[in-house]
């Protein structure tokens, strides 16, 4: 009868929260087929150089795939324990077939994941599951920085805001997670005085999912962002070599300085797959080299090469990872009908 009574719960969330990121990804795409005739983006993907393209894409999703579990491992042994390189290849690689649907459901899966196999407290483990994304977040946001610094005369000023906002809100978000200093706290005593209960509430700095931001070293941070630089820097080679397959020519800086905001873009999760915010970030950073309707079919068929890619790679592991997480499960449940069995 629970379903009953909470018909909310058992339903999960509003038809129109589920529906929001399909509806944005229409109204995206909406929006640059006005601008883009539909005609000629199809002959701009009919034109491309797809040998040569896969040739490119098909090693950087392999690598980007290897290179992610690495970072994996080290900030495992770092924050929770050592596990083996090899038993965190199916968690890596199937969270990369969940976040087709959805990004926050592939990271929470991968701290099950994790949980099942450290036997740790999950939301410890998803504070490094978000520790690994908002510093590779700015680890993006460094590179953007520095190809900024080198070519700031011919950049947009609107994105000398991507740096400055980084740096705001790591400055806010580390004095309060490590110095406990937070300014807000005036506003919310009074309520902490008329509702005692709720004061253990306003310390968020305490909870479980902020563990890892609270425990770990400053150069942890900075270890972490070299660590993943090889990813990037693997993946500026490729896109600047990949690009021309369609008959584009970007320079290599302009690329350095750009394509990191264009993948912070891409990882926001607004839309379906990512799609969308990243073919209007080609077309809107990219559009003085090339016309839109090549931006718009390179961007597209380069996202879903690297998608596609990843998510083949994590259908290989799946039944590795199905073994991992169900086959203790199902011993135990074969063992407890062992032991009730009629003798």
């Amino acid at each position: 009868m629970a379903s009953a009574a909470h018909p909310s719960r058992a339903e999960g969330r509003p038809a129109w929260k589920r529906l929001l990121p399909l509806l944005i990804t229409i109204a995206i795409f909406y929006f640059i087929f006005q601008r883009v005739p539909f005609a000629r983006f199809l002959e701009a993907l009919e034109q491309a150089n797809y040998p040569r393209f896969l040739a490119l894409m098909i090693p950087n999703s392999v690598f980007y795939f290897c290179w992610d579990t690495l970072v994996l491992a080290y900030l495992m042994r770092w924050f929770h324990g050592p596990l083996p390189y090899r038993e965190l290849l199916p968690v890596r690689a199937v969270t990369y077939v969940v976040s087709l649907m959805n990004t926050h459901l592939a990271r929470g899966a991968m701290a099950y994941y994790l949980t099942k196999r450290l036997r740790a407290p999950f939301f410890e483990l998803a504070s490094t599951v978000i520790f690994n994304w908002l510093v590779d977040l700015t680890h993006l946001a460094v590179w953007a920085t520095c190809g900024m610094a080198v070519f700031a005369a011919v950049l947009p000023e609107e994105v000398f805001w991507v740096p400055v906002g980084f740096v705001a809100f790591w400055f806010a978000f580390l004095l309060y997670v490590r110095g406990n200093v937070a300014p807000w706290r005036l506003l919310l005593e009074p309520l902490g005085r008329s509702f005692p209960r709720w004061r253990r509430r306003f310390r968020v700095r305490e909870w479980a999912l902020l563990r890892t931001f609270r425990e770990a070293p400053l150069k942890r941070y900075g270890q972490f962002i070299l660590l993943r630089a090889p990813m990037f820097f693997v993946a500026l080679v490729f896109h600047y070599f990949a690009v021309q397959t369609f008959g584009i020519e970007i320079p290599f800086g302009r690329m350095l300085a750009l394509l990191p905001i264009i993948f912070m873009l891409a990882s926001l999760p607004i839309t379906v797959a990512h799609l969308g915010t990243t073919q209007a970030a080609w077309i809107f950073f990219f559009q003085a080299y090339a016309p839109a309707p090549k931006l718009l079919a390179y961007s597209l068929a380069s996202h879903l090469a690297f998608v596609l890619g990843r998510a083949l790679v994590g259908v290989v592991f799946l039944p590795h990872a199905y073994r991992d997480l169900v086959g203790p499960y199902r011993r135990s449940l074969a063992e407890q009908s062992a032991r009730l069995a009629p003798q």
